[in-house]
């Protein structure tokens, strides 16, 4: 796996933040963006995925967190996939507590497949992590909770959605959230008018309160 981009903490880092780039993308994709709504006592790892043929982009080999096969909320998931990758996602949480940062002093996020990940890997993390963040992104494997479940119910979610979305569709976004009401006390959703599938300026300010919410300093 190629290493990922780390921004370190620029004062004693009490906090780290793990954020998942989308299908095709590299850990630089998010690194400055995300490293600009940071804490100054928070470091920021963004991975990049390994790369895999993607059923989804006709078999074109890319960076992926797992297969995606279909961007429709009933279709067909690769579930070996993402449960492989949510190992590795929970060695690197993993790796942070070992070096001296409390499971409750991490967040984890992402982008579309990066933030479907982030769901998934702290919802079924028996520690409770400071809070997630999914910006365009699902549920993946919905059908398996609250089975699946292994974090306490009130684990702090942001998801963020576009309403215009073109690719993971809003009615998606929204499915995803009702199934996260009934999972946990208090998740939020957050949409946004004429947003595509990507980012804006008013999502990224709700994404920085969101961290330092999460992440007070200590």
């Amino acid at each position: 796996m190629t290493s990922p981009v780390v921004v370190s903490a620029s004062a004693k880092q009490t906090a780290t933040l793990i954020f998942l780039h989308g299908l095709g993308d590299t850990g630089h994709g998010w690194s400055s963006t995300m490293a600009a709504l940071k804490p100054a006592y928070c470091k920021l790892i963004c991975p990049t995925a390994p790369s895999m043929p993607v059923t989804f982009n006709a078999g074109y080999t890319m960076p992926s967190w797992f297969d995606l096969r279909s961007l429709d909320d009933s279709g067909p998931e690769d579930e070996e996939g993402i449960k492989s990758a949510t190992k590795k996602i929970h060695n690197m949480i993993d790796e942070e507590v070992k070096s001296g940062i409390p499971h409750d002093r991490i967040v984890i996020g992402g982008f579309s497949q990066g933030g479907a990940l982030a769901l998934y890997s702290a919802l079924t993390s028996p520690k409770q992590l400071g809070g997630v963040i999914c910006l365009s992104g699902w549920l993946p494997l919905n059908k398996s909770f609250p089975g699946a479940m292994k974090c306490p119910d009130t684990l702090q979610i942001l998801q963020c959605h576009g309403d215009c979305d073109p690719l993971v569709s809003f009615k998606w976004g929204q499915m995803t959230a009702s199934i996260l009401n009934t999972l946990l006390k208090k998740p939020e959703f957050k949409s946004y008018r004429g947003l595509l599938h990507s980012s804006s300026e008013e999502e990224l300010r709700d994404v920085k309160e969101f961290i330092s919410n999460s992440l007070p300093p200590v």
